[in-house]
């Protein structure tokens, strides 16, 4: 115990600290409050491991302490949000930001972020504008639709629909539709969060045209369609198709909505996966609200898209929660700019980073991957083994769950350490690379890393094995 005390007594003071680190912190522009910050923990952490443990070292020189409080310092001044290379093969990675934006937009991003812009200026007039103004005819004339607005999120998007359509008073929906996404985002939740009634009718895994047609009564405002996302009830299943639906709300005079989810304007059975439903054919089947995310599929930034007849659009503008869920700059300069390739079907799949991720072929990843091992195998040596695998990507987003990309990956196994502890190292690199564990190996699947990020990825293992 008098060992401890005296080694209790060896911290240094806090002030006398940040004195002598006076030039650094003047010549790196260091915020004194963070400074003192870096000491504080810095010494607070030796005094609590002297309490709690029998061996500890306590540095000798003012030098050694000052690089202990410098290393600190960079800790807390590195910014919280990093890029990271996605090696998972999910190419919707909800976890990682979604989807990537083209250079072009985020050119786009940067002149709305550095400059004035017309967001509610109207430059004809003169007077106030709309900001939705500057993307609804783009999506109109893209979908077909007759008004659109844009809110911030796709859970947005379906809450004030809701909200604006159905508040006291009951909404139809199958109970095989009664699903939760990622983020705990419950439909019952939202809707009972919006001030409507659920009524669920069918059975899990059918539901029939008539037992909406049962269900509907005077409390009834809306009937909703709900894409299943990230599940599917597969075997003896039956749904309502949106037609039929339609068909049903004009019997009685109710709207429609649906939401999609990650809705898509391009058909993805192109590229050997299942035919989804885009965002077209739903506008296209009469449906009156059609809600999905522009962050998704779409390939945009984060928003909810909602789409649909203009009598049923104009009331939803008009609902105060509007203001609340409204874009800013930013998402609106992003997602104009992405939203006008898609005007050209056949480019669109070069410059939208998400469809090209989804339509690669596999022999453009594979030679991705293994330009990837020349660089690096001879350099890492016996330290680990690296070998060009088969595997499977998926789209992500809980878009087709079931389904899965042919793709390549580099497969790495360490002599000298676990694939646990690999994967936990990575995740601390300078550029964290994310991967994935299958069969105890750590699997970096090329589908989702980007031709520019090899060389920087190649140096940083390199350099990790070394």
């Amino acid at each position: 115990m008098k060992d401890k005390n005296k080694l209790l007594r060896m911290l240094p003071k806090v002030d006398e600290c940040l004195t002598r680190l006076e030039p650094f912190i003047q010549e790196h522009e260091i915020p004194l409050r963070i400074a003192k910050r870096a000491v504080q923990q810095s010494v607070e952490q030796l005094r609590s491991q002297l309490l709690n443990e029998a061996q500890v070292h306590i540095p000798e020189s003012q030098t050694e302490w000052d690089e202990i409080f410098k290393s600190r310092i960079a800790l807390l001044m590195d910014l919280n949000l990093k890029r990271v290379i996605n090696g998972t093969g999910i190419v919707v990675h909800t976890n990682l930001g979604r989807s990537l934006l083209p250079d072009h937009t985020i050119r786009q991003l940067s002149m709305a972020g550095a400059c004035y812009t017309n967001l509610e200026f109207n430059l004809e007039t003169g007077k106030r504008g709309s900001r939705y103004s500057l993307v609804e005819d783009i999506i109109c004339d893209l979908t077909g639709a007759e008004a659109a607005l844009v809110v911030n999120n796709n859970a947005a998007a379906v809450l004030i629909s809701l909200d604006t359509l159905a508040r006291d008073r009951e909404v139809i929906i199958s109970r095989g539709q009664l699903v939760e996404i990622g983020g705990s985002f419950r439909i019952p939740d939202v809707m009972k969060k919006s001030g409507a009634t659920l009524v669920e009718v069918g059975a899990t895994n059918r539901t029939h045209l008539y037992d909406f047609e049962r269900a509907i009564s005077e409390s009834t405002a809306l009937l909703l369609r709900v894409h299943t996302s990230n599940f599917r009830i597969i075997g003896y299943t039956s749904q309502v198709s949106g037609e039929e639906l339609v068909r049903l709300g004009n019997k009685y005079d109710l709207p429609v909505m649906e939401d999609l989810g990650s809705g898509s304007f391009t058909d993805l059975s192109k590229f050997g996966l299942p035919p989804e439903p885009t965002v077209q054919e739903v506008v296209k089947s009469g449906i009156d609200v059609i809600t999905f995310s522009g962050d998704k599929l779409l390939g945009g930034p984060q928003s909810g898209i909602i789409v649909g007849k203009e009598k049923i659009i104009s009331r939803i503008k008009s609902n105060p929660l509007n203001r609340a869920l409204r874009i800013d700059k930013f998402t609106l300069a992003s997602l104009e700019s992405v939203l006008r390739d898609y005007y050209d079907p056949d480019a669109v799949l070069k410059k939208n980073q998400t469809l090209r991720m989804i339509s690669d072929p596999p022999e453009i990843i594979k030679k991705r991957a293994q330009r990837f091992l020349r660089r690096t195998r001879s350099l890492i040596g016996d330290s680990c083994s690296l070998n060009l695998v088969s595997t499977t990507s998926r789209v992500g987003g809980g878009a087709l769950p079931e389904y899965g990309l042919t793709s390549w990956a580099v497969e790495l196994q360490p002599a000298t350490t676990t694939v646990s502890r690999l994967e936990k190292d990575f995740r601390t690199l300078p550029v964290p690379v994310i991967g994935r564990i299958e069969n105890e190996r750590l699997l970096i699947d090329f589908r989702t890393v980007l031709d520019s990020e090899i060389p920087e990825l190649c140096n940083e293992l390199i350099t990790y094995f070394s």
